[in-house]
């Protein structure tokens, strides 16, 4: 039987109802899903609102999820592209109710030309991620999406703050070349 990863595992136990595997997910992808929303609305307040909304989705959705390869994150992507969608109508119509002008750079509609970029960019990380040492998944979630310093991922770690900064260095450039690709392409 193939070994499951965290997300399988972790999407597998809080389809359940365990909020401790939930947190997990939540831990490993919140900045992802911030940045794909930022990007998407322009706007750190209704970004955080919408990493948010889409986490209260995906814990209502999770018991009917069938995990489609190793990384939720795509999923996720998918949820937060929706959620972002609605949060620009609710602009236009708020605009419209103030009689405010409205703001041209606003797109319509998010295109779904952007939407299969952007699940397709996702899906591309998510596999380069998979691709790492294991060491290397771990410095790369503790300091890319967790946050932490790298002497803090280093005590977490048992490692050097050299063998973290270089290791997430590598990393970094990795990734950079495979969005580079799915761009690309």
């Amino acid at each position: 039987m193939p070994v499951q990863t965290s997300d399988q595992k972790w999407a597998a136990q809080a389809a359940a109802g365990d909020e401790s595997a939930f947190r997990e997910l939540y831990r490993a992808h919140v900045r992802p899903v911030y940045w794909i929303a930022n990007g998407i609305l322009a706007s750190s307040a209704d970004a955080e609102d919408v990493t948010q909304e889409t986490f209260v989705v995906a814990w209502r959705k999770l018991p009917g999820l069938e995990l489609q390869g190793e990384s939720i994150l795509p999923w996720l992507a998918t949820i937060c592209r929706f959620q972002a969608a609605n949060r620009l109508r609710q602009r236009r119509r708020d605009q419209a109710h103030t009689a405010a002008a409205l703001d041209e750079d606003l797109p319509d509609t998010v295109s779904v030309e952007e939407q299969v970029i952007t699940a397709d960019l996702a899906a591309r990380i998510a596999a380069e991620v998979g691709t790492l040492s294991e060491l290397d998944r771990e410095i790369f979630r503790l300091c890319a999406a967790e946050g932490y310093a790298y002497q803090a991922a280093a005590e977490e770690l048992g490692v050097s703050h050299a063998v973290v900064r270089n290791r997430l260095s590598r990393v970094r450039t990795q990734l950079r070349g495979a969005v580079k690709e799915a761009r690309d392409a």
